[in-house]
């Protein structure tokens, strides 16, 4: 091989070379080739070895291209199983997630309902009692006004007292409040105690029947002076012996029938100051009706006691104390008695009547209709 240096080209031009320098050039040349040769020769098997060792390693990187290939593959299966089962996995807590939040929303619509129902049994409960105390009171009412007593009505919201406080609700403390403020009100008011009332109007009555009328008042006893003397001296006489005994005794007898005859006409006629003639002129037959008609008075006073109507008695009272006074000697204990229990009963028959528990009433109906 024939290796030339280039040269540039102006050097021709300037210079050309000479024998010896062609000649030395000629005599390197085989020697170069040589090296050269030997070198292209390095250099080829150097590029032939790097060119099997790169395919070796193109193959090696080939077999590690395709094996990571492979196992990528694998992985992307792997995480597109993983992820198929992630998403069935979170399908499933999904539906358990809505199925926990149905549950849960039902049990929050029962535990409403069950606060629901056990307000409403606290709301029944409380109502069923305010019902009881409220209907309690009424009867009471109705026991004070036909009785004319106030125990019914005290004992009834006593009795409800005592219910509201083994109930202890803070809400029916106001229904306690108006129940104590009714007590007291109800105690302070004097009410009569009609049966006692009752008692001594039918002791009256049993006394009508016991008492003296004017009309029939007995003439006080006459003197028997005169003849008692007459008969005392007879005896003496006779004794004395200055008379014949059958003449004394005629004698003795015949003033003593003559003193009777003249009582009893003096007990025919009595002469005595009336200053009521009106009670005079009862016959005796009529008293009877007179007694029986008090007791009617009487009897329909006491009945209106006991409806509660004291004007009625008072004025029925009344009319029997005019008449006692009228008919009857007021001089007699009896008819004092009898005046005195009329007097009592008729003062004590304007009584007050007793109040209602109004402020009671309106808090119970104020609770219900709070609840």
């Amino acid at each position: 091989m024939d290796v030339r240096s280039p040269m540039p080209s102006g050097a021709g031009t300037s210079a050309a070379p000479t024998a010896g320098q062609q000649g030395l050039i000629a005599r390197q040349s085989p020697v170069w080739a040589a090296v050269v040769l030997g070198v292209g020769l390095l250099v080829s098997s150097a590029a032939l070895w790097s060119v099997g060792s790169l395919k070796d390693q193109f193959a090696t990187l080939e077999q590690e291209l395709v094996r990571r290939q492979q196992t990528s593959a694998d992985q992307a299966g792997e995480a597109r199983l993983l992820a198929r089962q992630a998403q069935d996995q979170t399908r499933d807590a999904a539906a358990k997630v809505s199925l926990l939040e149905n549950r849960l929303a039902e049990v929050a619509l029962q535990r409403t309902q069950v606060e629901e129902l056990m307000q409403s049994l606290a709301r029944s409960r409380d109502e069923n009692l305010l019902t009881d105390v409220d209907a309690g009171l009424r009867v009471a009412l109705q026991q004070t006004a036909i009785t004319g007593s106030a125990e019914p009505l005290v004992a009834a919201l006593r009795a409800a007292d005592e219910r509201l406080t083994r109930v202890n609700q803070p809400r029916l403390e106001r229904v306690r409040r108006a129940i104590a403020g009714d007590l007291d009100r109800i105690r302070s008011v004097g009410v009569a105690d009609v049966g006692a009332l009752l008692i001594r109007l039918d002791e009256v009555v049993r006394l009508i029947d016991e008492l003296p009328m004017l009309n029939q008042l007995d003439a006080r006893p006459q003197a028997m002076g005169p003849s008692t003397n007459v008969a005392a001296t007879v005896p003496a006489a006779s004794t004395g012996g200055g008379s014949p005994l059958g003449w004394g005794q005629l004698f003795s007898e015949g003033q003593s029938l003559v003193h009777q005859v003249w009582n009893d006409m003096k007990g025919l006629i009595r002469v005595t100051r009336i200053d009521r003639p009106e009670a005079m002129l009862i016959a005796p037959d009529q008293a009877y009706f007179l007694r029986e008609n008090l007791k009617l008075k009487v009897m329909n006073a006491r009945l209106a006691l006991l409806s509660h109507q004291s004007d009625v008695a008072r004025a029925d009272l009344m009319q029997v104390t005019q008449t006692l006074g009228r008919y009857f000697d007021l001089g007699s204990r009896r008819t004092q008695v009898v005046l005195e229990s009329l007097k009592q009963v008729t003062t004590q028959s304007q009584q007050v009547g007793v109040p209602k528990p109004e402020a009671t009433l309106a808090a119970i109906a104020a609770a219900t209709a709070g609840h």
